[in-house]
Parts: C-alpha cells; structure tokens; sequence
C-alpha cells in the first residue's frame, strides 16, 4: 500500500491469528450483472455526509443498507453514555442487521465516517429476492458469518485482555492493515483521534492519550502529523501478549 492510496476500513477484526487482510465478502461478489441491475433497481438511495445518522440502536429496523461509497460506522451506546465501536465499513458490504428479512429493532446505531452513498433494501424485498438469486443468499449468509466472527473476536478482546493490552493489539492490527514502511518504521496510514482508538478498545480517551505517551516515551511509536509511526512491533507484540506485565501494571495504574 502506497502513501498516496486512501486506506479503506474493513471490520476490525483482531484475532489471535492476527489481523484479516482480504476483509468481509462483497454483498454483490458472483452476482451477473443483470442480477445487480435488479438489486439495485429494488432499493432506495440514500446519501448522508460525514457524521450523520444512518440508524440508532432502538429505532425500527427494516431490511438491510448496502454500502455504495463511502464507510460506515456502527457502535454502540451503553445506558451510561459510554460508547464503544463495533466495527467500519466499507463499500460492497451490508450494515442495518442483524434481521435481514424482517422488521425488528436495530440493535446498535450506524453513521457515516465520511460522506457515503448506502441503497435501502427493505426486508420483504430482500427476501423474495434472495429465493430466486442464489447468489445474493450466499453473500448475505457469508457476510452475517464474518460479522459474528468481527463481534466474538470483540468480545474476546474486551473479556481477556487489558486496557494497554487491547490497544497493543489494536495498533498491531492498523499497522498489519495500513501500514506503509518508512525509513525510522512503519507509518499507520490512515488517521484515529484518540476517542476513536478509545472507542475501539472500550477504554477512556485519557487511557489511550497515557498509554501512547508511555509508548513514545519508550520508543515503540511516534507521532507523524495525525498519524502513527510504529517504531518497534516487537515490544509492542509483547505488550499485547502480557509479557511485559510491570510495563502494563504502571501505564495503567
């Protein structure tokens, strides 16, 4: 990946294994093209600009959103105000679930992370769609599958791991998805406001503002503009396993 190409955001989907290059199935991958004319001719469109609501979690829910252009954001808001990020989206990919082919009520909200296009499939349609596109039932089972592997990995991240553990592995993912190589290490190239690391993590903005300077302190990053500069990924691998747990015990204390 080049500095001058635009990193698009899959689901974060930070398993033990490591982190998922080839991202989520495309919605509309082995459909013909008179097949995708029907899809799209079945739908509403819909542009929203950057931050804007596409949903919100206890709204009505009905079918599902394909995304045209742009990323998604869906997360979630708990009781407390406190919220967390489920994952990006990006262009070829489904949000809106988890029902499919009913209505119901959206169990988590979505907004735009920059402007995008999404097209409306409204549940009932989807269905009688998906009994005579063989196809488009593949891709809506092969894209509800990764996104339950996406939200069991985000559970396993949050229940066994710590706060500068969960970040650790969060920056190792951005960097093994968005990184390009430079001279003094290798540049995350694509930009997160410490509340956006926080939100992914399901830590505290402050968390992260302290663990990242305890990380620049010693010399396993820095920052270059708005973006990171990964200096050293073996310590920060170590970090993320636990290794290193009086380094983890003072960043967090």
């Amino acid at each position: 990946m080049s500095k001058d190409t635009p990193a698009q955001f899959g689901a974060l989907l930070m398993t033990d294994g490591g982190a998922q290059r080839s991202g989520p199935p495309a919605l509309f991958r082995g459909l013909t093209e008179a097949e995708k004319a029907r899809v799209l001719g079945s739908g509403k469109r819909k542009v929203l600009y950057r931050g804007a609501q596409l949903f919100r979690q206890g709204s009505p829910q009905d079918g599902i959103y394909l995304i045209e252009s742009g990323r998604i954001k869906v997360f979630y808001i708990a009781p407390s105000g406190r919220e967390i990020t489920l994952a990006y989206w990006h262009s070829g990919n489904f949000v809106g679930g988890p029902e499919v082919f009913k209505q119901g009520l959206h169990v988590w909200s979505g907004s735009a992370a920059v402007n995008s296009t999404v097209l409306h499939l409204p549940g009932d349609v989807l269905r009688q769609m998906v009994l005579t596109i063989p196809q488009l039932a593949i891709g809506i089972i092969e894209g509800l599958s990764f996104k339950g592997q996406c939200y069991s990995a985000l559970a396993q991240m949050l229940g066994t791991r710590s706060p500068t553990e969960r970040l650790s592995q969060l920056l190792l993912h951005l960097m093994n998805l968005y990184g390009v190589e430079e001279r003094d290490g290798i540049l995350i190239a694509a930009s997160f406001t410490h509340a956006d690391l926080a939100h992914m993590t399901g830590v505290t903005r402050q968390s992260v503002t302290t663990s990242l300077k305890r990380f620049a302190d010693l010399g396993i990053l820095h920052a270059h503009g708005t973006n990171l500069v990964i200096t050293d990924a073996e310590m920060l691998a170590k970090i993320r396993d636990g290794k290193l747990a009086k380094f983890v015990a003072s960043s967090e204390a």
